[in-house]
């Protein structure tokens, strides 16, 4: 249960990014995660460190656009502070999926050096 959990977390946040970047139209990036999200069901210790590198820069291009948007609001003089918690929510979700799998449980499916040395 544990184990389905995490990963149900980790594709909603690469789903979540998939989505950010459909929006912008940028089509390489939606099917990278889209591969990602396929890769997943590869038990080997590579994917999981490509997950995890791709779910930190996604969580930063979270606050990339969190950043861009508040600019962008003050400038007009709109209110921005709910669309703040929910951008900071989303990429802390983001980057507490990659430590996701610093997890026993995800540690164990992907067979990190960690557990060989234990």
């Amino acid at each position: 249960m544990k184990k389905a959990l995490a990963l149900a977390l980790i594709v909603l946040s690469l789903v979540m990014l998939g989505a950010h970047f459909l929006r912008d139209g940028n089509t390489p990036f939606v099917v990278a995660c889209l591969v990602l999200i396929v890769l997943l069901a590869v038990r080997h210790v590579l994917v999981a460190r490509i997950a995890q590198a791709a779910l930190v820069l996604g969580a930063l291009e979270w606050l990339w656009t969190l950043y861009r948007l508040v600019e962008m609001r003050i400038a007009l003089g709109q209110p921005y502070t709910r669309m703040t918690v929910i951008l900071a929510v989303v990429a802390m979700l983001t980057f507490c999926s990659a430590l996701l799998f610093e997890t026993r449980s995800l540690r164990e499916i992907y067979r990190s050096g960690r557990d060989r040395e234990a």
